[in-house]
């Protein structure tokens, strides 16, 4: 505890890499509280509040204590982050030496294997697709780790990647003639050997769901592993724990199929039709569903002749398709590994087809031009217990959103956890000088046909007063596209909205103009760090339930209902104040941030509920009136004290 508080104090060693220093008791007593469980080989439910400065909090004791360590975070960026940014801060200055690995999934590595067999394939590509798999090719003699976060000419999101790496189903293991100098294998073992090993989530859950098999082993055994961004781990361990089928993984056992039949396979034409037939039976599959695009639940297949009858076909083409490759199959490792892979498919379709247990959700999504079968657990929280249990490691699960009005029940009973402690620590910003809560009289109900537009007329006031500078979030893409088409022509300042470009792109001006308006839905509700005065105003539609009719959710609540519990306060409402929580977290980020909070939703007090909301976020000062909106930016644009404090009006 001693090294701790030498460490974070004023002149210790985190001072000489930050500069600006200041000591915050409540990161120091969050570092001694996982210190503890570390020592104590004990877990720890850990909430900070924006400007803890949690993740030297944990990274600080961890390292001191030794012992190997995985670092886990909701998403890549927030990984790099970390890997790039923090722990060579922290290496800089503590005595203790130790070694760091970046570990991601395995889509995120290039597969030179695969690479040349699309490089050297005899179907083409257009020209799009075929200047993109060159400018791989150029990247590829360069790279010393293979992540394709690298390569700038070549978005993460192309398709065309799925030609350049490889998936579980695909890869050839140590079968491949690549595997010595092999991208993947090569990280996987850099973190073997590593004391400090940081995964995302996704890549924990996905070694967790192979463990279960008996499969797995992806990740090192640790002695300690810390969850970080916590709160979306229950959602991201749920669809791992689950099987998804995609349109496209069928249609990608089709085209490799292909490739390797005309390598080593022509005298089997069979097989060619088999690849072809399936291909066909996708298509038709995906149009029995109609054009438009939606979630479901299983039933509405069950119910439906035309696609329940064009589903059983697919299923029997996957079947026939597993013939011919059995056959094919001792000629070469490639005509193995497909005939393993449509094995897989072919029992994951017919166990989502006949599985009636009632624990599982079985739902349906549709694309434009694909379409997704999944089957989700309906409990985790069990399952996630006994992994921890198998797992013998102290626990930390940080956040800066794990609780309801003080209460933690909903995130530590989702994940079984009930008898984890639970310690939170308050922001150290001085909310009450830095920020204003609005909340205008008069605002529509969210149930009226023109609730957007009405709300923008409220919300115009507070874009001129906070001059550009602002976030509005929505909670649907429908209301972002009315919004998007109004704002057009009533403001004066750069409006920039979210799919136009690529999130990082449209981050990047919005800090650049400095004057700017983006609308944006649920991906920038949170992990979206702007500090400063470029972002002074957050606005937020609605308070972000999610529709009760999505299936995952619909069924969530039925099972709630059967135990006897009232689902909408045992579930949607925790649920929403965390999301909300996380919108307001993006306005106040930096000790000298100065802002303004506007909730356009009048539930917030016409509805009992509302003070849930209300008891969980910031202790902003609140006002009803525009003029002490304009009054805030008035006094902070000049730099002076305010001689009439704005009134905390009771919202109870």
């Amino acid at each position: 505890m001693k090294e701790l508080e030498s460490f974070f104090s004023s002149d210790g060693s985190i001072s000489k890499v930050i500069s600006g220093y200041l000591p915050r008791s409540s990161q120091l007593e969050m570092a001694k509280a996982i210190a503890k469980a570390i020592e104590s080989k004990e877990n720890l439910i850990a909430e900070a509040g924006t400007g803890t400065g949690k993740t030297f909090a944990y990274l600080v004791p961890a390292i001191f204590s030794r012992k190997r360590t995985i670092i886990s975070t909701g998403t890549k960026n927030l990984q790099d982050q970390l890997f790039k940014k923090d722990l060579p801060l922290v290496r800089q200055v503590i005595n203790v030496p130790f070694k760091s690995a970046l570990l991601k999934g395995r889509a995120n590595y290039l597969c030179t294997y695969r690479l040349e067999n699309a490089l050297n394939s005899s179907f083409g590509f257009e020209k799009d697709d075929a200047t993109s798999l060159s400018h791989i090719k150029s990247w590829s003699k360069q790279t010393l780790v293979g992540d394709i976060s690298e390569i700038s000419d070549v978005e993460e999101g192309n398709p065309i990647w799925s030609q350049a790496t490889s998936t579980a189903d695909n890869c050839l293991g140590q079968d491949c003639v690549d595997y010595a100098d092999c991208f993947l294998v090569k990280a996987r073992k850099k973190a073997q050997e590593a004391d400090i090993i940081v995964v995302n989530h996704h890549l924990l859950c996905a070694d967790w769901s192979l463990r279960e098999t008996g499969f797995g082993e992806l990740l090192p055994d640790a002695e300690v592993v810390i969850i970080d961004e916590a709160h979306q781990l229950s959602d991201i361990a749920s669809n791992f724990l689950g099987v998804s089928l995609t349109a496209k993984q069928l249609n990608e056992l089709a085209s490799d199929t292909l490739i390797e039949y005309f390598k080593d396979a022509k005298d089997m034409p069979d097989l060619r039709t088999a690849c072809e037939d399936l291909q066909f039976e996708i298509k038709d599959l995906r149009l029995a569903f109609g054009m438009e695009i939606r979630r479901g639940d299983w039933k509405e297949i069950e119910n439906n002749p035309k696609i329940s009858s064009a589903l059983k076909l697919v299923h029997e083409q996957l079947k026939r398709l597993s013939e011919r490759l059995e056959l094919a199959s001792v000629r070469t490792k490639g005509l193995e590994s497909c005939f393993d892979r449509v094995e897989e498919l072919e029992t994951q379709l017919d166990g989502m087809i006949n599985n009636n247990s009632g624990k599982w959700i079985r739902w349906y999504e549709t694309y434009s031009k694909s379409l997704t079968l999944s089957q989700t657990p309906l409990d985790i929280a069990a399952e996630f217990k006994l992994f921890m249990q198998q797992h013998k490691a102290s626990w930390i699960f940080t956040s800066a959103t794990l609780s309801v009005a003080n209460n933690f029940n909903h995130f530590s009973e989702g994940l079984g956890l009930s008898e984890t402690p639970c310690n939170s620590w308050e922001s150290p910003f001085d909310f009450s000088s830095q920020s204003l809560f609005y909340h205008p009289k008069g605002l529509p109900k969210p149930t009226e046909s023109d609730f957007t537009e009405k709300i923008i007329e409220f919300a115009l006031p507070v874009l001129k007063a906070s001059k550009g500078r602002a976030f509005f979030l929505f909670t649907s893409h429908r209301a972002l596209k009315i919004a998007a088409e109004i704002l057009e022509d009533k403001i004066d300042y750069p409006l920039l909205v979210q799919g136009t470009r690529a999130k990082a792109v449209l981050l990047d001006q919005f800090k650049e103009k400095g004057n700017a308006i983006l609308l944006a839905t649920s991906s920038f509700w949170e992990g979206v760090d702007v500090r400063g005065d470029a972002l002074s105003c957050v606005i937020i539609d609605k308070l972000p339930f999610s529709s009760p009719g999505e299936p995952v959710l619909k069924a969530r609540l039925d099972a709630i209902q059967k135990q006897g519990k009232n689902p909408f306060f045992e579930h949607q409402l925790p649920s929403a104040v965390i999301a909300l929580r996380q919108g307001v977290g993006r306005l106040i980020r930096d000790v000298n941030d100065k802002g303004v909070l506007m909730v356009c939703d009048p539930r917030l007090l016409k509805r009992a509920y509302g003070q849930q909301f209300l008891d969980s976020i910031p202790p902003m000062k609140r006002s009803r009136d525009i003029k002490d909106v304009e009054e805030f930016f008035k006094l902070n644009e000049n730099g002076v004290s305010s001689k009439k404090d704005v009134e905390t009006e009771s919202q109870g």
